[in-house]
């Protein structure tokens, strides 16, 4: 008799799959075309508003990246990245990654008066609750943040995309400079890798009692006569960015220009550089340009996707993700 005992073939291990949500799918999707995998965007919205989430491929035992910066609406970003962690928990994902390259709510990270929260530390918590196994993100407000949850949060330096690209500009006598005292460490990274020889720091005064409101009040350094960089890591308003680039230009230096990860340009952010002394403002992707930023004549655009997908493929093959993704 013809043997009929079926052979079972040996399962193959899943890949991973890679969803995103509808704050930045153009980074997503360049991701995705970087590593030559498919990606699925599975939010869409019901006519009263409510966010709904699909995933149309099979979850189970694949490791889940969620591609999604929860910024602007910054409040549905989170809830769109909820409802992908419970799809795919629920459809028994064996490991769910965040890939948040902007981090909401990253400023509010400690209780700088009485009677506030710790909203960084509410948003973080809500992931892990959800299910999320591990975050990423690209130059976080403070790094202390990463303390305030229990899973892996991996946070990737931004210059490791933008330094290459400012190496290009071939600065001559450059200074590397922080509109404010809690970015000098950037600062002195920067200069060590673009090889400047001085750094310099504009004081400010922030009344923690009005929102995106600072004022210079003084320098520590040279810039007579030099190429000044800015440095920093957001660009919210632009009023801090573009006080300082003025107090910097009235010191006497040649040219000031201003590298920033994430560019909000919230409120009168674009008039404010342009009536600055700023002579070009280059910026991640890490959020989603409206077209008057990416066409703004001094603005240029760098992609963290090439960081992402190292990360992505580290993670993957458990190989170090801080061995030189830390520039």
């Amino acid at each position: 008799m013809p043997n009929t005992q079926r052979t079972l073939s040996k399962p193959a291990v899943p890949e991973f799959i890679l969803l995103t949500g509808r704050s930045n799918p153009r980074l997503a999707k360049k991701i995705a075309k970087l590593l030559g995998h498919d990606i699925f965007d599975p939010v869409s919205i019901f006519s009263d508003g409510e966010i709904r989430v699909r995933v149309p491929e099979n979850m189970r035992r694949r490791h889940v990246f969620i591609i999604q910066p929860t910024s602007t609406p910054v409040n549905e970003s989170i809830m769109e990245i909820m409802f992908m962690i419970d799809a795919s928990r629920r459809s028994s994902a064996r490991e769910i990654t965040l890939i948040i390259p902007y981090f909401g709510y990253s400023r509010q990270d400690r209780k700088e008066m009485p009677r506030v929260p710790i909203s960084s530390s509410v948003v973080a918590n809500m992931f892990t609750n959800a299910g999320a196994s591990r975050i990423v993100t690209v130059d976080i407000h403070s790094d202390q943040q990463q303390g305030f949850i229990q899973i892996p949060w991996d946070n990737l330096y931004a210059s490791y995309s933008l330094v290459p690209a400012l190496k290009k500009k071939r600065f001559k006598n450059l200074v590397v400079a922080s509109p404010d005292k809690g970015g000098m460490t950037r600062a002195t990274g920067y200069a060590k890798r673009l090889g400047a020889s001085d750094i310099a720091l504009v004081y400010k005064e922030r009344d923690i009692n009005v929102n995106n409101k600072s004022e210079a009040l003084g320098m520590i350094g040279n810039v007579k006569g030099r190429d000044v960089l800015l440095v920093d890591d957001m660009l919210d308003t632009g009023g801090t960015i573009a006080h300082a680039a003025s107090y910097i230009k009235q010191q006497g230096a040649k040219s000031v220009r201003v590298a920033v990860t994430h560019g909000l340009f919230s409120g009168k952010a674009l008039e404010h550089i342009k009536t600055s002394p700023i002579e070009e403002v280059i910026v991640t992707d890490t959020i989603l340009q409206r077209d008057e930023v990416v066409k703004n004549p001094k603005i240029t655009v760098i992609s963290v996707a090439p960081l992402l997908v190292e990360a992505i493929k580290r993670i993957e093959s458990g190989d170090s993700i801080s061995r030189d993704l830390f520039l």
